[in-house]
């Protein structure tokens, strides 16, 4: 994953912003991530749902809202208007530059905030919502002992998650005068709504009347058992694996380019050591995630090397019998490959030295005898995998600085 730290213009200020780019150079689409009310982009949900995003092919820019994070100006002087301007100044940013983002994702206020954004950009051709208010002065229950003095005196200072913040007479009214049904009603894209029923900041009826507000189509998904800002990392990864697999619906495979090029039936793997063994790998056109069990220390996110070097002596024998049934015209229907690896301990020379044993185990689906079936277990030995596995194999390893 390659992370470009970005100073996006947007009229007075500049906000500061992420953009992430699978390593591979290939991607589905390019999404924006907008954050939830005095948040910043480095919340825990913005960087795994942006983090995991990437490594399924997604680019995704998560950036800080004016005057929150390392964006200019004072959070006092912005509202739920800022907000919209904000994604839009984002939006127009990496349409220049990039590509025009087809995806939206706003968490929270962030999510309504994507919603009213979406009514001026005619181009976005999905929208996430993730525990997003269907109104955003849902929002005042946050302050609520304030706001007859933010009323009365113009400013008050509220705490929110534990810090303080001011606001201005400006931002109520600005959120008190915002009708979102309508904006939602007259939407008309695709809408995928991520709500937690357990969630205490932005009940579970938020969603319900999104969902109602919204055409079709439009999808929920309950985040069961997380909480508002899906602090448990799990939570927010499986939110990520479904809007990855929901997006495919509506966005088609884009390309962005990066400086990584891969030669024909060149492999790329990649490993950020901050995250544990976990590792992307990537061909041209496809890509995989490999890591360690959590027994041996990893996450479990993937396939083990020595499962996938299984994988590959499975697949190419799978494929070479299918090959040779049709060349012999023999009713080979189905086939399956279990294949498992140890070591073992012989006796070399004198000496004790392990050696990599693998067991395929076959099963043959079809009408077919016993001659038959004894040929395609002979053939199965003889894939190019295999061979390449049990013959000798020179490996050269070279560095390299591009």
């Amino acid at each position: 994953m390659n992370t470009t730290e970005l100073n996006i213009p947007a009229g007075d200020n500049e906000l500061h912003a992420k953009l992430h780019i699978p390593v591979s150079g290939k991607i589905r689409h390019l999404a924006i991530f907008a954050h939830c009310f005095t948040c910043t982009k480095n919340l825990g949900i913005a960087r795994h749902i942006s983090k995991t995003l990437t490594e399924k092919g997604i680019a995704v820019l998560r950036f800080d809202f004016a005057g929150l994070g390392k964006s200019d100006g004072e959070f006092s002087d912005t509202n739920f208007t800022h907000n919209i301007k904000d994604i839009k100044f984002v939006y127009d940013y990496l349409a220049q530059k990039y590509k025009k983002p087809e995806l939206l994702i706003g968490h929270s206020l962030g999510g309504a905030a994507v919603l009213a954004a979406t009514a001026d950009l005619p181009d976005v051709k999905a929208i996430v919502t993730i525990g997003s208010p269907s109104t955003p002065s849902h929002v005042k229950h946050m302050f609520e002992h304030q706001i007859e003095q933010i009323k009365e005196k113009g400013v008050a200072e509220v705490n929110v998650g534990g810090r303080p913040f001011q606001l201005k007479k400006q931002f109520l009214e600005d959120i008190e005068n915002r009708d979102l049904t309508n904006i939602i009603h007259n939407l008309k894209k695709p809408l995928l709504i991520l709500h937690s029923p357990q969630d205490t900041i932005v009940e579970i009826e938020n969603a319900a009347e999104i969902y109602q507000a919204a055409f079709h189509p439009k999808s929920f998904i309950s985040l069961d058992g997380a909480d508002h800002i899906l602090s448990n990392k799990e939570d927010a990864i499986y939110a990520a694996d479904v809007i990855a697999s929901w997006a495919q619906r509506y966005v088609p495979f884009e390309e962005l380019q990066t400086e990584v090029t891969l030669e024909e039936k060149e492999i790329l793997i990649h490993l950020n050591l901050n995250d544990g063994f976990t590792s992307s790998i990537f061909s041209n056109e496809h890509s995989l995630i490999a890591d360690e069990p959590k027994s041996a220390g990893g996450k479990d996110m993937g396939f083990a090397p020595y499962d996938l070097l299984n994988a590959s002596l499975g697949a190419c024998t799978v494929m070479t019998l299918k090959l040779y049934a049709e060349r012999k015209e023999w009713d080979l229907k189905e086939v399956f490959v279990r294949i498992s690896n140890e070591k073992k301990e012989e006796i070399v020379n004198g000496k004790r030295v392990k050696k990599d044993y693998f067991k395929k185990k076959l099963k043959f689906v079809g009408n077919l005898s016993e001659e038959q079936k004894a040929k395609l277990l002979d053939i199965s030995s003889r894939c190019p995998v295999h061979r390449t596995i049990a013959g000798e194999v020179t490996i050269d390893s070279i560095e390299v600085h591009d």
